[in-house]
């Protein structure tokens, strides 16, 4: 029998608020426990020295939104924030059409989640509530995808081993992962999401496509990449990567 693949799929933005004190330890705690605290304190001394418009910026948000953020922020920072498994956390579009909650535990923990304040964790890992894009830059740390990629390079290399893997990355949560030395010892499928006229995606159906493919992907596996069809999305291979392609 094939491996069954494991997915790299982005966090969303949207987040379910709430959880519990206590979690059984995540995949990659142990491993990245001590860049996860860096982030984090660089993080905090960051925003708790910055000005609004700095706050807003780092955070991409404004008001109530902000507020939210700041708060999560100083939680993480003390140790007190509630957890939730990534895929109860996670609310966006991508995740709402994965539909993580009707999936085996063991599905859930294929799905490999990049993290700006995490760095990586599988989909059954518990998580705070935050709010940092992967290309912001935090003090002396520069940009989250650059400080990350040399370390979750090898952690992904070593977890991953034979299996094969699928990237459903954007370009800012790629850029944190090298993909190509990855390749280099397994399978490694890149997944983009085009327009007709070769233009990458934006808005709710490039992301929902994105939920429903890597649902597919996860019950059916790598096969569904050579039948995949979805609202008038469909899936083409050229050189090497699979590009699914908006009506």
């Amino acid at each position: 029998m094939a491996a069954k693949p494991l997915l790299l799929v982005p966090p969303s933005e949207a987040k379910t608020p709430g959880g519990s004190r206590s979690a059984p330890n995540g995949l990659f705690d142990e491993a990245l426990a001590d860049d996860r605290l860096e982030v984090i304190e660089m993080f905090a001394a960051t925003l708790e020295g910055a000005p609004l418009r700095r706050r807003e910026i780092i955070l991409n948000a404004k008001g109530p939104l902000m507020e939210r953020a700041m708060v999560a922020t100083q939680e993480l920072a003390a140790g007190t924030a509630l957890l939730r498994p990534a895929w109860k956390r996670y609310s966006g579009v991508v995740w709402t059409h994965l539909d993580p909650a009707s999936l085996l535990p063991a599905s859930r923990k294929r799905l490999l989640i990049p993290s700006s304040v995490y760095g990586l964790t599988s989909g059954e890992d518990r998580i705070a509530d935050f709010r940092l894009k992967m290309n912001v830059g935090v003090g002396s740390l520069g940009t989250l995808a650059s400080f990350w990629r040399s370390r979750l390079t090898p952690i992904i290399a070593s977890h991953v081993k034979t299996a094969p893997l699928v990237s459903l990355l954007p370009k800012e949560h790629e850029m944190a992962i090298d993909l190509d030395a990855l390749g280099k010892s397994r399978t490694v499928v890149r997944v983009v999401f085009r327009d007709d006229g070769g233009s990458a995606t934006v808005g709710h159906d490039a992301k929902a496509v994105k939920g429903v493919l890597a649902r597919a992907l996860l019950v059916e596996g790598l096969d569904v990449l050579s039948t995949f069809e979805w609202n008038g999305w469909t899936a083409q291979h050229r050189d090497g990567v699979t590009h699914v392609v908006a009506p």
